[in-house]
């Protein structure tokens, strides 16, 4: 058999992926943050038809592990890399306090216990 794609087929799958020893490092951590990040803010209700997917009990948890992720994986990213990331970590934390018909104490927010206590 040949690794010819067919005519009229799109690549295969194989062609399509890259081999995870080629991605460096920073390029994982960052697209696992921007995958996080785009997760909560869904369960925050801040997407397109937000109540529909409103969840606070699976915003904080995922707020709370892209925390962690950056609390331990900035200083191997780069600021470069890091800055936006916190800046929308920053951003979650503030709309999950502002959704949460009871927020939670200063300090002890989604993924304050990593970043300290979060204001406007």
């Amino acid at each position: 058999m040949s690794d010819a794609t067919p005519a009229g087929e799109g690549p295969g799958f194989d062609e399509m992926t890259r081999d995870i020893a080629d991605v460096p490092a920073v390029e994982v951590i960052t697209t696992v943050g921007v995958h996080l990040m785009s997760a909560a803010a869904v369960n925050l209700g801040l997407a397109e038809g937000g109540e529909d997917h409103k969840d606070l009990d699976e915003a904080r948890k995922l707020i709370h592990a892209l925390a962690g992720l950056l609390d331990a994986g900035a200083t191997e990213i780069s600021s470069f890399h890091a800055a936006p990331l916190r800046d929308g970590l920053k951003s979650l934390q503030l709309a999950f306090r502002e959704a949460s018909a009871v927020p939670d104490e200063p300090g002890k927010g989604p993924g304050e216990k990593y970043t300290g206590p979060v204001f406007g």
